[in-house]
């Protein structure tokens, strides 16, 4: 087997596992308490949900479609669809970017 042989076959080997899973993602769960609004990040820690002014927590935490967390500089897209939570002073704590089929979905 040569080179060329062997990296198509590694290739293969981690591609196709994923996008297996990919078809078969299971819906992610949120907590009950959760909120569905529309996303639009201004400059941090402020963001707007919903046309409103809001701000992430010290601690806030965005995650993205793919469950991997994100960083608010990264995103640049407006109206993005989310469920969020509030921490005890009002302020977002957590968000969860929505796919297109979650954000299709019935709210929380």
């Amino acid at each position: 087997m040569n080179k060329r042989h062997f990296l198509l076959a590694l290739a293969a080997t981690i591609a196709f596992p994923a996008l297996a899973q990919e078809a078969g993602r299971e819906p992610r769960p949120f907590p009950p308490n959760a909120k569905r609004g529309r996303m639009t990040l201004g400059y941090a820690p402020d963001i707007i949900i919903d046309g409103k002014l809001r701000q992430l927590s010290p601690a806030a935490r965005i995650v993205s479609e793919d469950n991997l967390s994100v960083v608010p500089g990264s995103l640049s897209e407006k109206d993005i669809p989310v469920i969020y939570t509030e921490d005890m002073n009002g302020n977002i704590d957590r968000v969860w970017i929505l796919t297109p089929e979650e954000a299709n979905m019935k709210a929380p």
